[in-house]
């Protein structure tokens, strides 16, 4: 139960959230809405899985939004050349994994810092999905009717594979050989290299899986709205702050995904009451703010967590 404690403490929070959202507007919590605005929760799950992976080593990936935004431009490119719906998604997901792959070469094999990394790709997928989409069909592309069956159709392919992946991700961590590795690596990468893990490998796989997940991310945001460079946009504060307000330690060596769950839902939550009650994106990113920095603080002096210690 100990163990758990802190999940305990996210679900309060959720509580809190969902209980002023009834005070102040009971309309938001009934099934209609909630169902409604559901489908706008699978990219943010999707990214926090890879993201988990990788800040549990002391990494960040501050490039899934932009390269979501790159792989939903491949999408519409493909769709816009009137390609079968497997190609589409084929192409997509190759962007995602070469834009993962890239990131996890310079960071595993070349030993640049992740930080410095991703914020460089960060602006550079950006900006070559806003210029593929200028230079070629220079305005986004609706979905084609196979591709948005993937998100809403009575079997969304989008959704089962969140669950799958979800729970292979879970396990990863949880018993596998692999999972204490990327554990041992986050609390001291020097004993890690030591013990014989192969760090460069590890660190390659989890940022080219989770350039995957932007590939599926992509997707499901494409299917809803369009394709577009605008996919993404600054959902890299929403991705980050979901995992470490899951207790994900930003110094490394912790963390589980039961926590990043709960963190996506009480972002997803927030975000949803704030945008549809008070209809301010800046008060958005305020209430946002002070979640994470609400959670940091409690993960921190409530349930005795130094970060020096783990």
């Amino acid at each position: 139960m100990k163990k758990f404690a802190y999940e305990f403490f996210l679900l309060g929070l959720i509580c809190v959230v969902l209980a002023i959202a009834a005070f102040l507007d009971p309309l938001f919590l009934s099934s209609d809405v909630q169902i409604e605005l559901s489908s706008e929760i699978w990219e943010l799950g999707l990214l926090t899985l890879g993201m988990t992976l990788i800040i549990i080593t002391a990494g960040i990936d501050l490039s899934v939004g932009s390269a979501m935004g790159l792989c939903s431009v491949s999408l519409g490119l493909c769709m816009h050349a009137n390609l079968p719906t497997g190609v589409c998604v084929l192409a997509c997901l190759a962007t995602g994994l070469a834009a993962g792959a890239l990131n996890g070469s310079l960071v595993a094999f070349i030993k640049v810092h992740p930080l410095l990394v991703t914020l460089a790709t960060y602006g550079m997928y950006r900006g070559f999905a806003e210029g593929l989409q200028s230079a070629t069909t220079n305005a986004p592309v609706d979905a084609s009717e196979g591709i948005k069956a993937l998100v809403t159709g009575n079997f969304p392919l989008i959704q089962i594979l969140f669950t799958a992946l979800t729970a292979w991700t879970a396990i990863l961590l949880g018993r596998t050989a692999t999972g204490r590795g990327l554990y041992a690596i986050g609390h001291n990468e020097e004993a890690a290299r030591f013990s014989g893990i192969p760090i460069a490998k590890l660190k390659f796989w989890i940022y080219t899986y989770t350039g995957l997940l932007a590939g599926l991310a992509a997707i499901s945001y494409s299917a809803r709205r369009s394709a577009t460079a605008e996919a993404g946009l600054v959902l890299e504060l929403d991705v980050i702050a979901a995992v470490v307000i899951g207790g994900t330690s930003i110094y490394g060596g912790r963390g589980r995904i039961a926590g990043t769950l709960l963190g996506v839902l009480l972002i997803h939550e927030t975000r949803q009451f704030v945008d549809w009650y008070w209809q301010r994106s800046e008060l958005t990113l305020i209430v946002i703010g002070t979640l994470l920095i609400l959670a940091v603080l409690g993960h921190r002096f409530l349930f005795a967590q130094d970060p020096d210690t783990h």
